[in-house]
C-alpha cells in the first residue's frame, strides 16, 4: 500500500532502506528529541520494528519518499500499549532528513498519515507527542488541527533520563 500527496509518496519501509534509515537516525541534530543518534545496530533494529510492524497492523511509521523515489524520511501511526506512560493509544509522529526541512513536507506526510488512520483504518482518537523545547514539531501539530491537551501530558524515562511528552490530539472531522 503506497499513500500519494501531490509532492510525496508514504510506502512501507524495505529492507534495501537501511542505509537512508542509518543515515537519517545517525544525524544528531534530526535526533536530538528523540535520545540523541543511533549507531548502525540501533537504526537496523528500529527499521526491522517498523517493517514488521507493517506487516502485522498494516500501518505504521511509512517510509516518506518524493516523487522520484528519494528517502526524505518518516511519517505514520503507531499503537502503543498500556505500558507507555500515556496509556494505550495510536499515535502520529515524523522525522525527516535536514535537507527536507521547512519545506511543509513533515505537515503534508502526517496529513495522509491522519486521513489513512481516521478513513482506512476507523480510529477515533489518534495522539501526537513531543518534548516542550521541540517548536517546529508542535508548529507541525498546529497547523494539523490537533489540539493541546495538558492533562494527559507524561513523562517517561529513556534510556535514564526523564522525557516530558506535551500531547496534542487528532479526531476526526
Amino acid at each position: 500500500m503506497i499513500l500519494a500527496t501531490p509532492r510525496l509518496r508514504l510506502r512501507p519501509w524495505r529492507k534495501q532502506d537501511r542505509d537512508a534509515f542509518a543515515a537519517l537516525t545517525a544525524d544528531p541534530e534530526v535526533m536530538r528529541d528523540l535520545g540523541g543518534p543511533l549507531d548502525r545496530a540501533g537504526s537496523d533494529a528500529k527499521l526491522d520494528r517498523y517493517i514488521v510492524c507493517y506487516h502485522r497492523r498494516g500501518f505504521c511509521r511509512w517510509a516518506v519518499t518524493d516523487l522520484s523515489g528519494t528517502v526524505l524520511g518518516y511519517a505514520g501511526l503507531m499503537r502503543s500499549g498500556p505500558e507507555h506512560a500515556a496509556g494505550p493509544h495510536v499515535d502520529i509522529g515524523w522525522r525527516l532528513a535536514r535537507h527536507a526541512w521547512g519545506q511543509g513536507y513533515a505537515t503534508e506526510a502526517a496529513a495522509a498519515a491522519l486521513r489513512d488512520g481516521f478513513g482506512r483504518l476507523g480510529f477515533s482518537e489518534i495522539l501526537a507527542y513531543t518534548a516542550p523545547d521541540n517548536l517546529r514539531s508542535q508548529a507541525v501539530m498546529a497547523r494539523l488541527g490537533l489540539r493541546r491537551e495538558p492533562s494527559r501530558d507524561f513523562t517517561s524515562v529513556i534510556d535514564g533520563t526523564p522525557w516530558h511528552g506535551l500531547v496534542w490530539v487528532a479526531r476526526p472531522g
